[in-house]
């Protein structure tokens, strides 16, 4: 059967409404009364939590519960949100439990709700009565990140990392990716935090795992490998050895490049590393399909003044390889480059006639001319048809 209060005076009624509005559902008269209802009301009603006990005690609530220490003489409203427990679930459990430490969880809950710092909350917290679970010292900054850097599923309700957990490095990498940080400053924020990650985050971290391509993109996710041109451009920078950043990317939990790393690189390795051969990312991916693009290979040498053949030869012992099919020119030319340029096939797919005639009107070459040059070139022209040999009407124009 639903309790219902005898007594009707409203002050009464709020006191012992579960919300603290005067409305049910109401404490029940045989149940214990939480140590954080007392808090919260007493700041509500601006009295002091133990004149809130004894009100208590005379509406039939003698169960209250107790910190173990003296209760406050007074408290604010500020502090006395505090106890209210913050995030989806808080409706089944409204308050910050005194018999038992707070968690981390609740600490960063809280402190995200009050945009204060850990280390704040942490310490008004103690003041009001409530221990701590096992934890050194904790942020004195404010981070609205925090949440989700100790959630260990981001999809429905989530499981939460608590006081001095394990985490692993591809959690630090995940979470990263999900708020769109730096994996470095992520795992400073969670070795802050208590967490035990499986390495101490080092000052160069931040660069050795920035090499994503675009500004929103700039960090690697979980199962991203970083390219060889990467490693060479943060070797050179920080004065240490390739193959020391590849390692100590293993141990951020990121791939290397999948090949050999170069002692000593030569000179011109992070120009023809590089998509825009300008020694700088982005840069060139190992592609285990279809290999090499020709037109790298023809682009990188006219800007070294090597050979197709040396670049060919330096790529291949830096982990790249050219698809059989490909048939490398004596030279480079800038004509070979703007052709394939227009080209969308790789050595794998057959150039069909829709596609030579493509390349024909965009270079403004006859189509048995794109075609003769791309067999020579490797590429497997399957139609058995007759390739005009005269420029189209919207090519010469």
């Amino acid at each position: 059967m639903r309790y219902t209060p005898e007594f009707q005076d409203p002050d009464d009624l709020l006191l012992v409404s579960r919300h603290l509005n005067g409305r049910r559902p109401w404490l029940s008269p045989t149940g214990q009364v939480p140590y954080a209802h007392v808090l919260y009301a007493a700041a509500v009603r601006g009295h002091a939590p133990t004149a809130v006990v004894a009100r208590l005690a005379a509406l039939g609530h003698t169960d209250v519960q107790h910190s173990g220490a003296l209760w406050p003489d007074s408290i604010g409203i500020e502090d006395a949100e505090l106890v209210k427990r913050k995030g989806h679930d808080s409706y089944s459990q409204q308050w910050i439990d005194v018999g038992e430490p707070v968690s981390l969880r609740e600490i960063v809950e809280t402190a995200g709700h009050a945009k204060s710092s850990p280390a704040d909350i942490a310490r008004r917290l103690t003041a009001l009565g409530y221990r701590l679970g096992d934890s050194g010292p904790l942020p004195g900054s404010p981070n609205p990140r925090d949440v989700m850097l100790i959630r260990t599923d981001r999809r429905g309700d989530g499981s939460w990392l608590g006081w001095g957990d394990e985490v692993s490095a591809a959690h630090v990498l995940e979470a990263a990716e999900y708020l769109a940080c730096s994996p470095h400053a992520a795992a400073t924020r969670m070795s802050a935090l208590g967490l035990r990650l499986p390495y101490t985050p080092e000052p160069d971290d931040e660069r050795i795992l920035r090499f994503g391509d675009t500004h929103h993109a700039r960090y690697p996710g979980r199962y991203a490998s970083a390219p060889l041109g990467h490693v060479l451009a943060v070797a050179r920078e920080t004065g240490r050895r390739p193959a020391d950043i590849v390692a100590r990317l293993k141990v951020l939990g990121v791939g290397g490049p999948g090949a050999a790393v170069p002692d000593s690189p030569q000179d011109d390795d992070l120009v023809i590393l590089s998509e825009e051969l300008d020694g700088c990312r982005p840069w060139l991916q190992r592609n285990t399909v279809v290999g090499l693009r020709m037109r790298h290979i023809l682009r990188a040498a006219l800007a070294t003044g090597r050979s197709p053949a040396g670049i060919t030869a330096r790529l291949t012992e830096l982990g790249h390889w050219l698809h059989e099919n490909a048939e490398l020119p004596e030279t480079a030319d800038e004509a070979d480059v703007r052709l394939l340029e227009t080209v969308d096939r790789s050595y794998l797919d057959d150039v069909h006639l829709e596609n030579v005639l493509r390349s024909a009107s965009l270079t403004g070459r006859s189509p048995a001319d794109v075609a003769s040059r791309l067999t020579a070139l490797g590429y497997t022209l399957p139609d058995e048809v007759e390739y005009p040999d005269v420029r189209g009407a919207l090519a010469a124009s």
